[in-house]
């Protein structure tokens, strides 16, 4: 059967995602965690700590993901990780953000050949007893120097090749290219996954027959990898749950106030797609300053609300 993976997406699928989404609705077959970004002074951040730390992981096939164009410090991380009992790491090269890509990291590395072949080449050379996943985009700005790239990684023994193809430059827009997807598949031998606008069954079954890996579509529908598998639908009951665990762990976590309600919008963003009618509800959640404000639009919002 092939195995569903769950995208890392920062501010999205951290701990407490992870842990809500498989209790309520099956999980991933595995998870990869929004990046971690190890620096000179060799010290984790504390909500990095929390997003590795083997207890709110518990029951869970994680897999940390890096961020970084220095070997030592992913080579420090993934030491790390592995002190935790963690046995794969990933390298990101996909993040497109302009505060990441703007210090030569992320998709910031695709433009750089030389520094990102150094980069693997200090990686592979000192990790030579843990697998090192790899999640890239198939250029900066031009699809044209994908088999220039899948090239580089061809030298390297990759455990899991994770492509989203799309370059850089269009971040999540215009059209995903199954092509250099399945020109990837007859030119290497590195185990290859599939990410990028996975939404519904439909995109699933036209899909590269490879595992998968989804990001948006799964924060917008997060019984979407139980359908797939013959499950149900989210019922409006169940996505109510799914809200009301989120936000009380985030109120938990964050103070109950701007922290948590920032969460709360980014997560609407994305699980409004499962619902009809939701300007008002948007509306709400964007003007709202309190949790008591928000919790009533959104009390008011379950009351009546429809499933698409």
């Amino acid at each position: 059967m092939r195995e569903y993976y769950a995208a890392p997406m920062e501010g999205l699928t951290g701990w407490r995602w992870r842990q809500v989404q498989a209790a309520l609705f099956g999980g991933a077959d595995r998870y990869y965690t929004p990046f971690l970004s190890p620096n000179a002074n060799f010290e984790f951040q504390t909500k990095e700590l929390r997003e590795i730390d083997p207890e709110n992981n518990r029951g869970l096939p994680v897999v940390p993901q890096i961020l970084t164009n220095r070997a030592e410090y992913f080579v420090w991380a993934a030491r790390e990780c592995q002190s935790r009992g963690y046995k794969e790491v990933n390298l990101n090269l996909g993040c497109p953000s302009g505060t990441v890509t703007g210090k030569k990291k992320g998709a910031g590395l695709l433009r750089e050949p030389a520094l990102l072949r150094a980069l693997l080449e200090g990686i592979f050379d000192a990790l030579p007893d843990m697998q090192v996943s790899v999640k890239t985009r198939i250029g900066w700005d031009d699809p044209d120097r994908w088999p220039e790239l899948l090239e580089l990684f061809n030298a390297f023994p990759i455990s899991l090749l994770i492509v989203h193809p799309r370059v850089r430059t269009q971040f999540y827009k215009g059209e995903v290219s199954r092509e250099a997807f399945s020109w990837a598949q007859s030119h290497t031998r590195l185990p290859l996954c599939y990410n990028g606008d996975l939404f519904s069954e439909e995109d699933v079954a036209s899909a590269p027959q490879t595992p998968l890996m989804f990001g948006r579509g799964l924060v917008a529908d997060p019984a979407l990898l139980r359908r797939l598998r013959g499950g149900a639908a989210a019922s409006a009951a169940e996505l109510q749950k799914y809200h009301d665990r989120l936000y009380e762990a985030y109120r938990r976590d964050f103070g109950g106030g701007t922290a948590a309600l920032h969460r709360m919008r980014e997560l609407w963003a994305y699980l409004s797609g499962s619902f009809q009618n939701t300007d008002a509800l948007l509306r709400g959640v964007r003007k709202a300053r309190s949790c008591v404000e928000y919790e009533q639009t959104v009390r008011s919002f379950f009351a009546q609300a429809e499933l698409k």
